[in-house]
């Protein structure tokens, strides 16, 4: 016996034992069998979990700590489904989509989920490597501010730190591949990765809440309450920074209306990805789980995604809120922070135009690069004296948009500097007086390291599975690792994106966003097909409010794929959608059914009104085959050999089976003969030998 089926065994045996006990012996059993949806969960529990909940802290507060939480939900039903699917049918999925759903959303989830590994992958490698220079390793930083190991280069010390992760990822799902206890101790490294996620941040919380100024449980209880208005409102706590304004809240509203939406994407985005809705259940057939593990699969998921994510995403909420939310950026404000300060100045920029129109300020900044070309002339040692006095009289105008900015009222600066982008190691920092510098750092940093590297490990296996699967490959081996590989490109995140920085979640996970209804939509249609799930489709009145459940998810995933496109690439991106649904529509009107078996079977049983059905046995007696020389006859007694009839073969007078060909179409029946079976010939009895 194989190792993966021992320990499909020992697992049945472990529910078995505790299913007669009952009590609490259930639950410890299912935590002791589960994996998969801690998979899910170090998944999920990554660079866009941390941005999205660090953006919705910072822009709204604790009014919006509802949304992570239904955006999982609604997660979760679909991934429930996606388990129902495939454990009660135990086929593959992309197989199944293909062939009884539309081939175009086969291949257009595997595509997307391979494209989405890829991409996700580099701000993984980017977040975990700025964790390790900026809270875990910071005494590297030498007198210039830059990060070094030894005599090292930078770069060169960035690919050290990049290549340790990459190789802690490949070590890890090397153990998965391994199978059997290879599979378990896989799955026990990345519990304790999300168990370490979750009391890191949930540390931060607590040692906040026991602080001198502590945290607002009551509008944090609030905060979990839905509130859709902030869809269209900027959250209330904006209130009398907007009043402040005077005329001008009008744009400012705007401009956090449009923020805030963007936030929510990324946030709802970041809960279940595409990616996610392929590694669930091929993880699942890899653990050997069929359908009487249904009960353990909703269990793993509710304990290894949905409470994980929930506890560490509210946390990291609730700590931006507190340190963040309507309060003005310092760095930003004196210009001390080159980053914050740029994203200060487009700000206000938006307000100066509003106000006095774009060919104005237009001029204001031609004015201003006259000046600055003027003061970088004005060094040039080949310029006349009176080519230098008359540089002298406009290297003034450089300053010409900053004055004008500079005098706009405090209000305006002051609601630019609140909104501007904080990230990770800015909360780090500023928790500092609250929890102390090593707490805020060392455990703030080994949480997100935690997320980095889980999500890296993930996105691997992820690829590997697809690529298998593409190709009809085995899940396990060479093909296996190789396709992992494909995600590990992202191990040049830090040097290909290294200007994006923290910010690139935004756009990743609005890539994401729009390819998640495909799964959807697969899977919803996979779980209504009669032929698919047969004695298992959904039915009756649960049946009804399950398919509700689904088709709520499916729509929140359109609208937020809809509004994600339409908001980010306009006609381009709904023109790509639009081809795409075509295809499907196309393919889905014009593929022709091929020949199959059981399309044989079908045409055979209405000519003759038999309820024979695919699958019985039909034993044919000697007299009723006829002496006409078989098509390549096998030797007697080969079991597995297949002997080709024709209707000519099948004496008229009382068959024991009645065959009735299909009406211009030569039916053959295949016939396998049981071992130590011999042929025999209707007339004589004797063996029918080839030739």
């Amino acid at each position: 016996m194989s190792k993966s089926n021992d320990a499909v065994s020992q697992e049945k045996e472990i529910l078995a034992a505790a299913k007669a006990k009952g009590g609490l012996a259930v639950p410890l059993a299912y935590l002791k069998c589960s994996g998969p949806g801690w998979l899910q969960g170090a998944i999920t529990l990554g660079g866009g979990s941390l941005g999205g909940s660090l953006y919705l802290g910072v822009l709204g507060g604790y009014s919006l700590l509802w949304l992570q939480m239904i955006a999982m939900i609604m997660g979760v039903i679909m991934l429930s489904a996606i388990t129902y699917v495939t454990l009660s049918t135990g086929k593959r999925p992309f197989q199944a989509i293909n062939e009884h759903v539309n081939p175009v959303l086969g291949w257009g989830w595997a595509l997307a989920t391979l494209m989405a590994n890829m991409v996700w992958c580099l701000p993984q490698f980017g977040l975990g490597t700025a964790a390790i220079k900026q809270n875990l390793l910071p005494g590297f930083l030498n007198s210039e501010g830059v990060w070094r190991i030894g005599s090292l280069s930078p770069d060169l010390s960035t690919w050290v730190v990049c290549g340790t992760l990459l190789a802690i990822a490949v070590g890890v799902i090397w153990l998965y591949d391994s199978g059997g206890s290879g599979v378990k101790l896989f799955e026990r490294i990345l519990q304790m990765m999300v168990g370490g996620i979750m009391l890191c941040f949930f540390g931060v919380v607590v040692k906040m809440g026991l602080s001198e100024d502590g945290l607002a449980w009551s509008k944090i209880i609030n905060g979990f309450i839905p509130n859709f208005s902030l869809l269209k409102e900027p959250a209330p706590s904006f209130a009398a920074a907007l009043a402040a304004t005077g005329e001008h809240a009008g744009y400012w509203k705007e401009v956090i209306v449009a923020k805030q939406r963007d936030i929510m994407i990324t946030a709802a985005a970041t809960a279940v990805g595409i990616n996610m809705t392929f590694l669930l259940p091929y993880s699942m057939l890899k653990k050997g789980w069929d359908k009487e593990s249904r009960g353990l699969a909703i269990f793993d998921l509710s304990t290894g995604l949905f409470f994980p994510f929930i506890l560490a995403t509210s946390c990291v909420v609730i700590a931006a809120a507190a340190q963040f939310h309507t309060v003005p950026d310092p760095g930003a404000l004196d210009g001390s922070n080159p980053k914050m300060a740029q994203k200060y100045v487009g700000y206000l920029e938006g307000r100066l135009k509003s106000q006095i129109g774009d060919q104005r300020l237009a001029e204001l900044k031609s004015l201003t690069t006259l000046g600055k070309e003027a003061s970088a002339n004005l060094s040039s040692t080949k310029i006349s004296d009176a080519q230098k006095k008359a540089l002298e009289q406009v290297v003034g105008l450089e300053s010409t948009l900053g004055q004008t900015i500079s005098a706009l009222p405090q209000a305006d600066r002051n609601i630019a500097a609140m909104l501007v982008d904080r990230d990770a190691f800015q909360l780090a920092a500023s928790l500092e007086k609250l929890t102390g510098r090593g707490f805020s750092h060392y455990i703030f940093g080994l949480g997100v390291l935690g997320m980095a590297l889980s999500t890296i490990i993930i996105l691997m296996l992820i690829s590997g599975f697809t690529v298998c699967e593409v190709f009809g490959l085995p899940h396990s081996g060479w093909p296996h690792r190789i396709g992992c590989m494909l995600a590990g490109v992202g191990v040049l995140g830090p040097f290909i994106w290294s200007q994006a920085a923290f910010y690139l979640v935004v756009p990743t996970s609005v890539f994401g966003l729009t390819l998640l209804p495909i799964a959807y939509l697969s899977f919803f249609l996979l779980i209504n097909n009669r032929k698919v799930m047969g004695e298992e489709r959904l039915k009756g009145f649960g049946g009804f409010l399950f398919n509700f459940a689904m088709l709520v998810s499916l729509g929140a995933a359109l609208f937020g794929a809809g509004w994600a496109i339409w908001d980010k690439s306009k006609w381009i991106g709904t023109s790509i959608v639009a081809l795409f649904v075509l295809l499907a529509i196309f393919v889905h009107f014009l593929r022709k059914r091929p020949q199959t078996e059981e399309a044989v079977d079908s045409a055979a049983r209405q000519e003759t009104g038999s309820d024979t059905t695919r699958g019985e046995t039909v034993k044919l007696s000697p007299t009723d085959l006829g002496r006409s020389a078989p098509e390549k006859a096998p030797v007697a007694g080969e079991q597995g050999e297949t002997v080709l009839l024709r209707p000519e073969d099948f004496k008229k007078p009382a068959p024991a089976v009645a065959v009735a060909p299909k009406v211009a179409v030569p039916l053959k029946v295949v016939a396998k003969p049981k071992a130590g079976a011999p042929i025999v010939d209707a007339g004589s009895q004797a063996p029918l030998l080839p030739g």
